[in-house]
């Protein structure tokens, strides 16, 4: 008599699909969401629906006696310009340029040229956002840090947002450890947070501007990681993990 064995054959297959499809639909949840909020925000923020959220954030962070004067020592003052520098377009360019560097050392020349795709592409849409908005930079207390753009949104919280998460979704996937994964995104989710409170802190952006940033940016990365996620399981970029790719195992030849 005939078995029919076709059914639970089929059975993982369709789960695991059908579990592919729902982190891809939750991706692209999460994409649609954070760009909500990022128009949101956007609407406010040019209407001045704001302005009284954003004074009252911006001046919790100085002296009440003396509102140009930011809360804390000296030294802590020069800690922030310290976060702050690590979400300017500098150092943001020499980390994105070291891990293109490591990943095509490691033979991720697609995955080189997508994280640098991704990246340059965020950076463009961050210098757009400020030319289309163009709000002033913040009056209200004298500026610490040195600025030469536009305040909307704020391009050190949206490039953190896009370059430290991009490249953190990247390289967590070439971990095989969880432990590992949650400690890198872990740092990139820190690093784009304490930037943008920075930011407001040093009175060079509204509240307003950083949260507009990191819901952008993180849209943007997001974005990024459903499209390699796409291109991935069509073989267009190298997988996640190593040992993963196909194409790299060698059959040993058969021992005499």
């Amino acid at each position: 008599m005939t078995r029919r064995r076709q059914p639970a054959a089929r059975a993982p297959f369709l789960r695991f699909g059908a579990w592919i499809e729902r982190r891809t639909v939750t991706l692209l949840l999460a994409v649609f969401a954070l760009g909500w909020a990022f128009a949101e925000i956007a609407d406010l923020a040019s209407g001045g629906g704001a302005h009284a959220f954003d004074e009252t954030l911006l001046l919790l962070m100085r002296n009440p006696a003396d509102p140009g004067d930011p809360l804390g020592p000296a030294w802590f003052e020069e800690l922030a310009r310290d976060v702050t520098a690590l979400g300017g377009v500098g150092i943001l360019g020499f980390v994105t340029l070291a891990v293109a560097g490591f990943l095509g050392l490691g033979g991720r020349w697609r995955t080189m040229w997508f994280v640098l795709i991704a990246t340059g592409s965020g950076q463009l849409l961050s210098f757009a956002a400020k030319r289309l908005f163009d709000r002033p930079r913040p009056d209200l207390v004298p500026h610490e840090t040195v600025i030469y753009t536009a305040s909307f949104p704020s391009g050190h919280a949206m490039m953190a947002a896009v370059t430290y998460l991009t490249l953190a979704a990247v390289l967590a996937r070439t971990q095989p450890l969880v432990r590992v994964k949650a400690h890198i995104l872990g740092v990139a989710i820190l690093l784009t947070v304490m930037i943008g409170l920075s930011r407001v802190y040093l009175g060079v952006h509204w509240p307003t501007d950083v949260l507009a940033g990191w819901t952008g940016g993180a849209a943007w990365a997001l974005g990024c990681l459903t499209v390699a996620r796409w291109l991935r399981r069509r073989r267009m970029i190298e997988p996640g993990e190593p040992g993963n790719d196909p194409s790299s195992t060698r059959v040993s030849p058969p021992e005499p």
